[in-house]
């Protein structure tokens, strides 16, 4: 789902090592007395073992199906073949067998199945013997090499369990968890490095900067030719360390500006009004979504005041992030009752969530908005909202990714994702691959139908919507591609966005007998929800 998708941090359980580079050492013996050496750093070569023996303990461990070193590490190393072609390496009984060019380059014993450690001295060692025969994996990056291998044992497993790299994997932190930054988001332009926006009550803020500023230099290096990975390096820095900005602004002669960096979280929340309503989109959940969101609500009571009409929670596009930030998001608005539960094969994966008696939102309507992109804690939000009867979801079916992950370091600064369970919905059903079924959906206007806001606004006055709520709780078997793939035939997911689902969801907000026709109340008719306008709306003042 690109970023860093939906996780549940834990930190790895701690690790005796015994055996560590003991068959790693041996096989380097016999490599040495009969090849030429193409070594990696030295540091890097005895840090492999312990690399791949973790890699392999957290996936047996965590992993949501039961799953044996064995198996990943074979598929591991045949992975290599996309560095050099004439590698091959195959399982001949109790030998794992590594050929190059047809040639025999080793004969390696197979350990126990599930002994992680034996596989990861084993997989060590494969890797240095064919970095000896080799010309390509001796050229390979240490880092390049673990990538690949990582990547084809994760390939046994399902599409979000992945391996991350030193480098990605610190951007995926600072993502997560903030960075030590100055508040700016950047594009690279010919002139430099223009400001896209700067980020409320950051030192970029305090330094004067403006949206539209371009960077041309950092501590005295022009920034023209720089990537933006290189840019971001060089902005980002020690908490309290200071950053030297040239700045070009409305085509003035450039001024130096001096920022001290501090601890930035990236902003997923962002608030507008729109009418009488506060439209409020979550582009992620980082840790400091649910006390942005707070600010935000708060912001719209200040701003609107008594005419707020209501909420707009836009989750279109918002591929998810951490799980307790979608719980924590969900307890703002539902005051009772189970938010999500998860379940999987390890004994922790079993949790269960649930809301707080408190709405700061003050029992004001709220508006879901999802799309095809909106996946993982996205999901869990718009259920829980939906399932509590406390929002309506608008939108097209969202991506269905129903399932949890860990996020657990690696000796080498890495990361492994793994998928360790599956979550649901309070109302029980699981949402893995069906995902969320909107209220009022939207998908003929996404597939181009030509259907406006009126129209799609007519059916809830005529009744075909909301969605009646035994197919929107419908829970589907695992494995159930057929049933799933009826139920999301109903309102397809769409990965665009329309301007008309926000109209709908503004007059839904603006007119309190639709919002209560839209929301199923039992007995509610067309013409007993005309006689209703007067009292909801005493109400929400």
């Amino acid at each position: 789902m690109g970023g860093w998708g939906f996780n549940r941090r834990r930190k790895p359980a701690a690790r005796a090592w015994c055996r560590a580079g003991t068959l790693f050492a041996a096989f380097f013996v016999v490599a040495c007395s009969t090849q030429d050496s193409v070594s990696a750093p030295k540091a890097e070569l005895n840090a492999a073992p312990r690399l791949f023996s973790v890699g392999y303990r957290d996936i047996a461990d965590i992993y949501i199906q039961d799953v044996a070193p064995a198996d990943l590490a074979v598929a591991g190393l045949n992975s290599l073949t996309s560095i050099d072609s004439e590698v091959t390496v195959t399982r001949d009984g109790g030998w794992i067998l590594l050929e190059i060019g047809g040639d025999k380059a080793a004969s390696l014993s197979v350990p126990a199945q599930s002994d992680a450690e034996a596989w990861g001295e084993l997989t060590a060692a494969a890797l240095d013997l064919g970095r000896r025969r080799s010309n390509e994996l001796g050229a390979a990056e240490p880092e390049r090499l673990y990538e690949v291998v990582f990547d084809g044992m994760l390939g046994k497993l399902d599409k979000f369990s992945r391996y991350s790299g030193r480098d990605e994997a610190r951007d995926n932190r600072a993502s997560r968890d903030g960075f030590g930054g100055i508040g700016v988001r950047i594009r690279l332009i010919d002139e430099g490095v223009r400001i896209l926006s700067v980020m409320e009550k950051t030192p970029a803020e305090v330094a004067g900067l403006l949206d539209n500023d371009i960077i041309v230099s950092v501590n005295g290096d022009t920034t023209v030719g720089m990537s933006q990975r290189e840019v971001v390096r060089r902005l980002r820095g020690p908490l309290r360390s200071k950053v030297a900005l040239g700045i070009l602004r409305d085509s003035q002669e450039p001024r130096n500006i001096m920022v001290s960096r501090a601890h930035i979280v990236p902003q997923t929340v962002r608030y507008a009004k729109l009418g009488s309503a506060a439209h409020i989109r979550v582009s992620g959940f980082n840790q400091s979504t649910a006390l942005n969101l707070r600010q935000s609500i708060r912001r719209a009571n200040k701003e609107i005041g008594p005419d707020l009409s209501g909420y707009i929670l836009d989750l279109r596009g918002n591929p998810g992030g951490l799980l307790d930030q979608s719980v924590a998001v969900s307890d703002i608005f539902v005051t009772d009752g189970r938010i999500v539960s998860t379940h999987g094969r390890h004994p922790d994966s079993h949790q269960y969530f649930d809301a707080e008696p408190d709405d700061l939102a003050a029992d004001k309507p709220i508006v879901v908005l999802v799309n095809g992109n909106s996946a993982s804690a996205s999901e869990i939000v718009a259920a829980a909202l939906q399932d509590s009867g406390r929002a309506l979801v608008v939108g097209t079916g969202s991506y269905g990714k129903g399932t949890v992950q860990t996020v657990l370091r690696l000796p080498n600064e890495g990361e492994l994702t793994l998928t360790w369970a599956r979550f649901h919905a309070p109302s029980g059903y699981a949402l893995n691959g069906r995902g969320v079924m909107p209220d009022i959906c939207t998908a003929e206007l996404e597939a181009g139908a030509g259907v406006d806001a009126e129209q799609i606004l007519d059916r809830v006055r005529v009744g075909q919507y909301p969605v009646p709520r035994e197919d929107i709780r419908r829970d589907l078997a695992i494995g159930d591609d057929s049933g799933i793939a009826a139920f999301r035939a109903k309102c397809p997911a769409s990965k665009g966005e329309d301007g008309v689902e926000l109209e709908v969801a503004l007059r839904l907000l603006e007119d309190p007998a639709l919002f209560a026709m839209a929301s199923g109340a039992e007995g509610t008719t067309t013409a007993q929800a005309l006689t209703k306008p007067l009292e909801l709306d005493t109400q929400t003042r």
